[in-house]
């Protein structure tokens, strides 16, 4: 039985995890929206604003957004972003080695 984003019981601290990084991302003119937690605990989000195109975003959400969530919500096992594209996928001079 799939539970709406909106109903799931996991959501609360989520958001709550969420709100702890948002400032950070919204200093940089970016935010994250909550599209779905999985049957198998996978947090699905949306980049916007700025973080739905800066090339540290995957950075972003690995070292900053899934971090925070996983520590503040240890039942989720992973991150994701529908719209990040990947350090690999990035247009050369905006990787950082």
């Amino acid at each position: 039985m799939e539970v709406s984003v909106d109903s799931h019981p996991l959501l609360p601290r989520v958001e709550q995890a969420l709100d702890g990084i948002r400032p950070y991302l919204a200093a940089d003119g970016g935010n994250v929206r909550v599209l779905e937690i999985t049957e198998d605990m996978v947090l699905r989000l949306e980049l916007l604003g700025a973080c739905g195109t800066c090339p540290m975003s995957p950075m972003t959400l690995k070292a900053g957004v899934e971090e925070s969530v996983k520590k503040a919500v240890p039942e989720i096992r992973a991150v994701e972003a529908i719209n990040v594209t990947p350090m690999s996928e990035q247009p050369a001079g905006q990787v950082r080695f």
